[in-house]
């Protein structure tokens, strides 16, 4: 059990666990966004456009509800085309949302790409310490090769 806990510490501290529940963290609060946006927003526009249809009150009615009086016995059975309607314009506006929002981030890295790196700085300028060892080198070379 305890070697299970820690595979499972290891697992879930890893970064790319981390990051996607942020991802999915800021995907679910971009989702509400995109909600809020088609329910309260575009729907009612489409709605004045279209004569006042709200889509999500379209139906098939496959079988009527069976009522005694005022209670119900079955209710209706319907296919709810309008709120599929409804479901696929959220799709349609999320999947256009992160277009753009990747479009923009790539726009960002191709133009910090584009940038032209700063020229390496140039090499210092050896010391007086170095230029004495590297000429004590050479001598002892110089010499080393005239013994053979």
């Amino acid at each position: 059990m305890a070697k299970f806990i820690t595979e499972f510490k290891e697992f879930a501290m890893k970064g790319n666990v981390i990051d996607m529940a942020v991802g999915v963290i800021i995907g679910a609060a971009f989702g509400k966004i995109v909600s809020s946006l088609v329910d309260d927003i575009i729907m009612p526009l489409i709605g004045v456009v279209t004569g006042g249809m709200n889509f999500t009150d379209y139906k098939f009615v496959i079988q009527k509800a069976v009522l005694d009086g005022q209670e119900v016995i079955k209710p209706e059975v319907t296919m709810n085309w309008g709120a599929w309607v409804q479901t696929i314009v959220d799709f349609l506006i999320v999947a256009f949302c992160i277009f753009v929002a990747i479009k923009f981030i790539n726009n960002l890295r191709r133009k910090k790409d584009t940038e032209p790196e700063p020229a390496p700085a140039p090499a210092p300028e050896p010391t007086k310490e170095e230029l004495l060892l590297t000429e004590i080198r050479d001598l002892l070379r110089q010499q080393q090769q005239n013994k053979n």
